[in-house]
């Protein structure tokens, strides 16, 4: 078969209305973990969050002291409702850019490694989004940072040999869902890096 180009028609984003400053997450940090986190995992958690590359970041939560001690349920809901909102105003905003309505939508990918929920993230869209029960949707949970990936390559596979295809990808991480302090210098990474947000 012919490999035929696939064109990406727009980019849209959505972010929570809720943000923290670098300064304010390592206020949060150092109060709760500073008796927890061992000298040598202090210094380096202080020496990552200086650091002037990121200074604000979007957070699906009002108020990170509601972080501490989040029961799973809690967090569960927290994570669908926001990936589900995050992720239809991302679709929507793409759709606009692109002049594309719902009704031409044949196929919806979707991906995150923040939170596993069934049925999956597609179909809480289909349904916001009034799409039809009729396209193809598929979730990819747990790729981690390069889950984009995937998701476009089945995106390309469901558009090549149908140029009349259209193919909404979305990718939507709500990291505050799965916040967990420790030693673990990749833990310390996260929390001074990651944040929430989707883009279609």
């Amino acid at each position: 078969m012919k490999n035929e180009s696939v064109s990406i028609a727009s980019l849209g984003l959505a972010t929570p209305p809720y943000a923290v400053k670098q300064s304010e997450a390592e206020a949060f940090l150092r109060n709760h973990y500073s008796k927890v986190l061992e000298p040598k995992s202090l210094s380096k958690m202080i020496k990552i969050f200086a650091h002037p590359s990121v200074l604000n970041r979007y957070i699906a939560v009002k108020d990170l002291e509601c972080l501490v001690n989040e029961d799973q349920e809690s967090r569960i809901t927290r994570f669908t409702h926001w990936a589900v909102e995050l992720s239809s105003q991302a679709i929507k905003n793409a759709l606009v850019l692109a002049e594309i309505t719902t009704d031409e939508i044949t196929g919806l990918v979707v991906n995150t490694c923040t939170g596993y929920i069934c049925p999956g993230i597609s179909t809480y869209l289909l349904e916001k989004l009034g799409l039809s029960n009729n396209i193809r949707i598929h979730d990819l949970v747990g790729s981690g940072c390069g889950g984009a990936i995937p998701n476009l390559q089945v995106c390309r596979d469901m558009i090549q040999g149908n140029r009349d295809e259209v193919v909404v990808s979305v990718s939507v991480e709500i990291c505050t869902a799965t916040f967990q302090m420790a030693d673990d210098l990749s833990l310390i990474v996260s929390n001074a890096l990651f944040a929430d947000g989707a883009s279609a």
